[in-house]
């Protein structure tokens, strides 16, 4: 398994990752690429946890569990967080319109 991932480089990594983050499904970057999702989420989560500072786990360790449900979750809340902000920018606009 590592032999086939050795054939991709770091730059044809990242740039599939960016084409990810630019909103492209991971689907989609597979089939344009010809990679495998296995390989593409794999790549996706260790540029999140680069991005956010933390160090890449061995693959299959049980740090590497915690910190993918730890992203997972993290997520989960920012999209929470998100809806009560809309939910509340909405709520002051509605009392802010006078009735008639």
């Amino acid at each position: 398994m590592g032999d086939r991932q050795a054939r991709y480089s770091d730059e044809f990594k990242a740039d599939a990752v960016g084409m990810v983050h630019r909103g492209m499904t991971q689907k989609q970057v597979c089939a344009d690429l010809g990679v495998s999702k296995s390989a593409l989420s794999k790549w996706v989560h260790h540029a999140d946890l680069a991005n956010r500072g933390l160090p890449v786990p061995k693959e299959g360790s049980t740090e590497d569990r915690e910190m993918r449900q730890a992203l997972r979750r993290i997520k989960e809340l920012e999209m929470e967080n998100e809806i009560l902000r809309r939910a509340a920018a909405y709520l002051s606009r509605a009392n802010l319109v006078p009735p008639k």
